[in-house]
């Protein structure tokens, strides 16, 4: 990899941001009856899809010697992910632009393996542009973050995700769940790992975990928080998150944090 990564993730703000103006544009005249279901609560649009070709279809010209982990599948090819590929979710947090909720985001990163070395997540709605590239820090939009300076999680902020397939870790997680509202300032469920992570890497939480993930969820999101000083593991507290669908990125509170989650998982 050769690339000036600062100047890359400099193109790539630039497509996202068209992207999010294109969600926008989309979300003023969706109609409910555009709704397709790919599993049960597994929402997608002509939206998703749509944005997925543009981004492709960018992306593709910026780096044509990368492959694409797309959500969507809209490349009709099969990536190999020990490569370098884009990895990218066009809409995150599709179930919310449906229901008009303003919380959704765009996020790219781009991946040497199971390693993010640029990523970028914008949310249209707030005109927040979160990006971060290997050894370069973390910024939202000219401005650098860092992860929140809390130490415990007795004052901390911790969001998560709710599950709304493969419930057969139901139990755990409610247990996990129950143990943290009773130790923390609160939990919060945005509906979008991407800007979950994101606001960890900003300070705005203190940590953020979740199940069942994929990798186009968090790419962009781990770089982000590691760049601003965070620390991301998966549940076992290794290095498997990108492609093992179990995350926990946090501060400081990271370490109590991984108790609570270990004692029920």
């Amino acid at each position: 990899m050769t690339h000036d990564l600062a100047a890359l993730t400099g193109e790539i703000n630039t497509i996202a941001r068209q992207a999010g103006a294109f969600l926008l544009q989309e979300r003023s005249r969706f109609q409910r009856e555009s709704i397709e279901y790919k599993g049960l609560n597994n929402l997608v649009s002509y939206v998703d899809k749509e944005t997925e070709k543009q981004l492709v279809e960018q992306l593709g010209k910026l780096l044509p010697e990368a492959g694409f982990i797309t959500e969507e599948g809209t490349t009709g090819q099969e990536a190999d992910p020990s490569a370098l590929n884009w990895i990218i979710d066009p809409l995150d947090g599709t179930a919310n632009f449906i229901h008009n909720l303003p919380v959704f985001s765009v996020s790219i990163g781009l991946a040497q393996g199971k390693t993010t070395i640029a990523g970028v997540i914008y949310d249209p709605n707030r005109d927040e542009c979160f990006s971060a590239w290997q050894g370069g820090g973390a910024y939202c939009n000219d401005s650098r973050i860092s992860v929140s300076p809390a130490l415990t999680l007795g004052e901390s902020l911790v969001a998560t995700g709710f599950p709304y397939y493969k419930f057969e870790q139901m139990q755990p997680y409610l247990s996990i769940l129950e143990s943290l509202m009773q130790q923390t300032h609160g939990l919060r469920r945005m509906g979008s790992a991407a800007i979950d992570l994101a606001y960890v890497a900003s300070g705005r939480f203190d940590a953020f975990y979740e199940y069942n993930l994929n990798s186009w969820d968090m790419a962009a999101g781990v770089l982000l928080v590691q760049e601003a000083g965070g620390v991301v593991t998966d549940f076992s507290g290794g290095d498997t998150f990108l492609f093992g669908g179990d995350v926990v990125a946090g501060c400081g509170v990271h370490p109590e944090l991984m108790k609570v989650i270990q004692t029920y998982w």
